[in-house]
């Protein structure tokens, strides 16, 4: 992995400018709506004799809907 260094003249020429207030970022009537939808599922098999191997699986899956 590149590791990237800054020096203090780096740092002295960037600028940053405050975000606007919620109630400047629009949405409906100042709200913001998502409709967010969630499941996991989780797998698991072991079949109990000697030297078994106990395998898993799991999966996360979300979908989020704004308007």
């Amino acid at each position: 992995m590149e590791q990237t260094c800054f020096t203090i003249a780096d740092l002295e020429v960037e600028e940053a400018e405050l975000l606007p207030a919620r109630q400047a970022l629009g949405g409906h009537f100042g709200f913001n709506v998502a409709n967010i939808w969630a499941s996991n599922t989780a797998v698991a098999l072991n079949a109990s004799s000697f030297h078994s191997i106990a395998a898993a699986s799991a999966n996360q899956f979300i979908t989020v809907v704004q308007r």
